[in-house]
């Protein structure tokens, strides 16, 4: 399994997200390719509503940041994010590299690649906000067309990993081990939610019926979309 990780944060060793997000990987991995992406040095800017990536991605100013990010996460089979809550919510530079990706949501240029994968939501919080954390990557991965999405969102009551009890550490690899499981035995086959589903054909709908954006409504066709053939 391919798996491509975007860490929200540089921290290491001392994240309870980044290590979390290891156990994780250790278990899924197996003896395939990871590649890792750490923010914001991979990808330090912010969107600036230029509106380019929605006639061509390839002409966002960030492009050169964007395109081997892009490329290996259209590449895995399986995407994992991880965000510590920041104030109840994914942090700044989570937010600014989601916002670049705003082409590629359901109502534009969904990529027909992302309709076959899973992605694993990590979020930690030294007491509460992994919900609406979490909630905040969701609604991205779920407008991106993923196929199936896991979360693991948990309080670790430290301030760093060093200061998360034993017993801690210990129920939460259980737990990491439990849905490890379920991941690696729902492998194939990797079909849409009905969410997804019903957006696909909301979406459709919307690009035949009032082509609001001429691009969209290329892409759409170039794909065969707005006819018989199905991205999944």
């Amino acid at each position: 399994m391919k798996i491509t990780v975007i860490y929200a944060t540089q921290r290491k060793l001392k994240s309870s997200t980044y290590n979390i997000a290891q156990r994780f990987i250790q278990n899924l991995s197996e003896k395939d390719s990871v590649r890792e992406f750490f923010l914001p040095k991979d990808m330090p800017n912010f969107c600036a509503g230029c509106w380019n990536c929605f006639t061509d991605y390839r002409n966002c100013p960030d492009y050169g940041y964007l395109k081997p990010i892009l490329e290996s996460m259209l590449e895995a089979d399986m995407l994992i994010f991880t965000a510590p809550v920041y104030v109840y919510h994914v942090p700044g530079q989570v937010k600014a590299f989601l916002d670049h990706f705003g082409y590629q949501w359901m109502a534009h240029q969904p990529r027909k690649e992302m309709f076959h994968k899973q992605v694993l939501l990590i979020s930690t919080a030294a007491g509460a906000g992994t919900r609406s954390t979490l909630r905040d990557l969701k609604d991205s991965m779920t407008f991106w067309g993923i196929s199936r999405i896991y979360t693991f969102g948990r309080s670790v009551y430290g301030s760093d990993w060093d200061t998360v009890a034993d017993e801690r550490k210990a129920k939460l690899q259980k737990e990491i081990d439990r849905l490890s499981a379920k991941i690696k035995g729902k492998r194939r086959p990797i079909t849409p939610s009905l969410k997804v589903k019903a957006l696909f054909y909301s979406m459709r709908f919307m690009h035949k019926k009032f082509k609001f954006n001429p691009a969209d409504v290329r892409y759409w066709e170039s794909l065969g979309w707005l006819e018989k053939e199905r991205p999944w």
